[in-house]
């Protein structure tokens, strides 16, 4: 759907008129169904950015409502599961690269991986969770996902904090691939915005997603084997050539490199970044084709 402002101008009195007589009929806004298939409309997005402010800020504050540990849980848990990993597989896979420790090669891939996950997760079922919203008033859907999303960036941003004491006790230092740390994050919000979008509009049309999802991304860590190990010492060529069809397996390698040091995987890099703008570009389509039968159904 989109919104387009009519002005009018019926009975207005000549220009210059004044008094009693003068009679300005003030814009009206028409609300009505966009045809076909539109990717975005930026204007309507950018004169509802605070909505999306208040949309993110609210997913907080909820998310943290009556925790002891509040922010905290966004820092335990990549910690608590690095922990996990490090006891059961720290033996077992292969040695990180660079000489990493393996304490700290987890933490670079599992912290990235839980914002990936939470976004995709919450976005997921964000417009079914306030369909209230949907069917009392008209402000552009999209900015639901994107709520959401907003929300996990929050949580990365806190949690990265937890990095720098993590350095500096196994004494690492990051080198100039650490320039390409935010280049490296906009492609996994990409990634996660694209797919949150996509899942959430299929989710209000089929309430199976809403188990589907949680099952997914339980199933699609272990298929994105670089999170916990050296996936390239283990998989063939046909393998590493596969492996950054999935957006979070080329995204997340290449932020480990760009904060612990190493050398760039240019084509899983390239590879994924493509598919994450590919699945932004359909979520985006989908949603905007379907969004406007929400409040119906919902």
């Amino acid at each position: 759907m989109s919104s387009t402002v009519e002005i009018t101008r019926q009975g207005s009195s000549p220009a210059g008129a004044s008094g009693l007589g003068a009679s300005i009929t003030p814009p009206r806004t028409v609300i009505g169904a966009q045809p076909g298939w539109k990717l975005l409309n930026a204007r309507e997005l950018w004169s509802h950015r605070e909505l999306l402010y208040f949309l993110t800020w609210r997913d907080i504050k909820v998310r943290y409502k009556q925790t002891a540990l509040g922010a905290c849980w966004a820092v335990l848990q990549p910690l608590a599961t690095m922990a996990v990993f490090t006891v059961f597989l720290g033996r077992v896979v292969a040695t990180p690269e660079s000489g990493v420790p393996y304490p700290l090669y987890v933490f670079a891939g599992l912290l990235p991986w839980h914002f990936f996950s939470n976004a995709v997760g919450a976005a997921g079922q964000s417009v079914v969770a306030n369909h209230s919203l949907v069917t009392k008033i008209y402000f552009p859907r999209l900015l639901i996902p994107a709520g959401a999303v907003g929300a996990s960036v929050v949580d990365l941003a806190v949690a990265s904090a937890l990095f720098a004491p993590l350095m500096l006790y196994f004494g690492v230092v990051p080198g100039a691939g650490i320039l390409m740390t935010p280049l490296v994050v906009a492609g996994l919000l990409i990634a996660a915005l694209g797919f949150g979008t996509l899942l959430s509009a299929l989710t209000v049309a089929y309430r199976d997603f809403r188990h589907i999802i949680p099952f997914m991304l339980q199933f699609w860590m272990f298929a994105t084997p670089t999170i916990y190990m050296q996936a390239d010492t283990v998989v063939g060529p046909t393998g590493r050539a596969l492996l950054p069809l999935n957006p979070a397996y080329g995204l997340i390698k290449n932020l480990r490199v760009a904060i612990l040091g190493g050398t760039f995987d240019w084509y899983a890099l390239g590879v994924s970044g493509a598919v994450a703008v590919t699945i932004l570009v359909v979520g985006f389509a989908y949603f905007r084709r379907v969004e406007r039968g929400f409040a119906d159904i919902i």
